[in-house]
């Protein structure tokens, strides 16, 4: 067995035997109880939650319990304080109509947000681009939002659009999704190991400097290995991985190794562990992948939509794409409900799961450097936190792990805060403030 893998279970088996010597003292029931106050006390935050923006008009919205993964009914039922909300534009053609149209598009979701915050629901969440908003709006018993950018190609070539981003709430960016943007190339790059900038594009380069000059967040959740290389050498500030999990466990471009975790350590910055089946447990996902891709076929055939497979998605318009994804996302709580009434099924990937990343993670680069996040409703969503109702079971699965109030708390929003105070502060100091 490789060390670092016998390393990883000794971890393992060392939390458990804290979980069990806590059991003998407190009941399963105290044991609840204490989670539940945990739980109430932290700041919960969620890095990552895509949106769509027909769910954002005055008849159909999140102050209603759509059959979407995130509204304010379920963040207010599982407990989950914050969520950023995703501007994601899918990848398309580097030309000038490519750019215009994923402007637009960043655009129409930068508005969706706004008319939640400040039209639809002003009185149950508010939107905040620093830390000291996030604690204030929590403390006034709302809801808090903030903006993710997931993909940088809404850019196009225009420089200023980052701080016009950043101006409209925007307070962290990808430079890439899936397939090479004009300003990075992406993860995907490893299945046929073709590159079209070798790391960052020179336009890519200026895009991380402007960003450390205004004071947003770096994301590297997406970027090819070299690019993120890149980004972390050039940076005068910390970066996040909006939503990444562990290589050594799971074996997914989308995931971080070692080396980039040292890198990441080394930056100061924070990877927000992701609750995504195929990022968490390869074994578990295939096992029951097949049968949960045939369900899907089937609901999103009785919807009369002809389904697409990841290389047919590719090929579609960022139009097209979106608006699939949109029936993708109708097509999950369908699917959980049939699912749920088969028998003999194999196990699922679950909570236990996703914290064992969370403990790899911590056991690699230390508890200040790991945070949370779901990528709901764009492909996110486990057995146990299918949705942000049931948010409090990862706090539960780590309170029975022996992890203290101080460290579920850095988890939950505590070190993502910390990366954004400091971003922030780098940009004063650029700027001369």
């Amino acid at each position: 067995m490789k060390p670092f893998i016998l390393s990883f279970f000794i971890a393992i088996a060392l939390f458990s035997c804290r979980s069990e010597v806590k059991s003998q003292i407190e009941t399963e029931e105290q044991l609840l109880e204490r989670a539940k106050v945990i739980h109430e006390r932290v700041i919960t935050l969620d890095t990552h939650c895509d949106i769509n923006i027909k769910n954002f008009t005055d008849s159909i919205n999140y102050t209603q319990d759509l059959d979407t993964q995130i509204t304010l009914p379920k963040m207010k039922s599982g407990g989950l304080d914050v969520a950023w909300f995703i501007v994601y534009t899918g990848q398309d053609t580097l030309t000038e109509d490519g750019y215009k149209r994923a402007y637009d598009n960043a655009i129409s979701k930068f508005d969706a947000i706004h008319k939640l915050t400040k039209d639809i629901a002003p009185n149950a969440i508010e939107l905040a681009v620093n830390s000291n908003e996030v604690r204030r709006i929590h403390k006034d018993g709302k809801k808090v939002a903030m903006i993710g950018i997931e993909n940088g190609y809404p850019v196009g070539l225009d420089i200023k659009n980052v701080e016009k981003f950043y101006n409209l709430g925007a307070r962290y960016m990808s430079l890439a999704h899936n397939g090479h943007s004009q300003l990075s190339d992406s993860n995907t790059g490893e299945e046929d190991d073709v590159w079209l900038h070798n790391g960052l594009s020179d336009l890519g380069k200026e895009v991380i400097v402007e960003m450390n000059r205004v004071g947003m967040m770096i994301d590297i959740s997406h970027p090819s290995k070299e690019a993120i290389r890149q980004m972390i050498t050039l940076s005068k500030a910390p970066i996040i991985a909006s939503h990444s999990s562990a290589r050594a466990l799971c074996d997914h471009s989308r995931n971080l190794d070692d080396e980039q975790l040292g890198w990441i350590k080394e930056n100061g910055g924070v990877v927000q562990t992701v609750a995504f089946s195929s990022y968490l447990n390869a074994e578990k996902f295939d096992k029951i992948g097949a049968i949960k891709m045939e369900v899907s076929k089937q609901i999103i055939d009785s919807m009369g939509v002809k389904w697409l497979d990841r290389e047919a998605q590719k090929k579609v318009s960022a139009e097209e794409r979106e608006e699939y994804y949109g029936y993708l996302g109708k097509m999950v709580p369908i699917r959980k409900a049939k699912m749920a009434k088969m028998k003999n099924l194999p196990p699922d990937v679950n909570v236990e799961d996703f914290v064992n990343h969370i403990d790899y993670l911590i056991q690699k680069i230390g508890i200040n450097h790991v945070g949370i996040s779901s990528d709901f409703d764009g492909g996110g969503g486990i057995q146990g936190w299918s949705d942000a109702s049931e948010t409090f079971n990862v706090t539960l699965e780590l309170v029975k792990r022996g992890y203290t109030e101080e460290q579920i708390e850095k988890l939950w929003s505590g070190n993502l805060l910390r990366v954004l105070d400091e971003v922030e502060a780098v940009a004063k100091k650029i700027q001369g403030i």
